[in-house]
């Protein structure tokens, strides 16, 4: 067999494979900063409007994000309850990454992106599940930090899984990310 031969054997096979993953995005959602955050939503939403199934799953600091400032979980014990202080309550708590400045830079940036139209992040969460984002939250992270199921926000879909969850869903994932 010459050459062109192989090579047209070859893409002949190559032919034969399918791509089995579906066109799905899967995300693990691993920083609280608000501009890491931004981002994950941002990507999170745009790739709903493309038609693409959007996957985050919530763990260790991206988790006080999902947290309700209205709502009180009961029942912790003192590390929880020092976790649950330190910690930002919800998505208008968080803080940029970095040139954060005692709290100035987020104010700037908020400020600006009021200015320019731009989502908040309460806003992009709010689009996220409108668009039907699945949002997960880690298990082992909220028993970590004594957050209590109760006190994080409603969003239809909303489920409480651990890592096995996650990684089924990007097993069968196009994109995976971390952010």
């Amino acid at each position: 067999m010459d050459i062109q031969q192989s090579v047209d054997s070859l893409k002949s096979e190559m032919g034969k494979m399918r791509d089995e993953r579906k066109n799905k995005l899967s995300m693990v959602v691993f920083s609280g900063d608000l501009d890491k955050l931004l981002a994950a939503f941002i990507i999170a939403t745009g790739s709903a409007a493309m038609g693409l199934e959007v996957v985050m799953f919530f763990t260790f600091w991206g988790t006080p994000a999902l947290r309700d400032p209205k709502k009180r979980g009961k029942g912790k014990n003192l590390f929880a309850k020092m976790f649950g202080f330190m910690l930002p309550k919800g998505s208008k708590k968080v803080k940029l990454s970095k040139l954060n400045m005692g709290g100035m830079g987020t104010a700037m940036m908020e400020y600006l992106m009021k200015k320019k139209k731009v989502a908040s992040l309460p806003e992009m969460i709010q689009l996220a599940i409108e668009m039907e984002v699945k949002m997960y939250i880690c298990d082992m992270s909220m028993d970590l930090m004594g957050f209590k199921k109760e006190e994080m926000i409603d969003y239809p879909g909303r489920e409480f899984v651990g890592v096995a969850k996650f990684l089924e869903e990007a097993a069968d994932s196009k994109i995976q990310l971390f952010i």
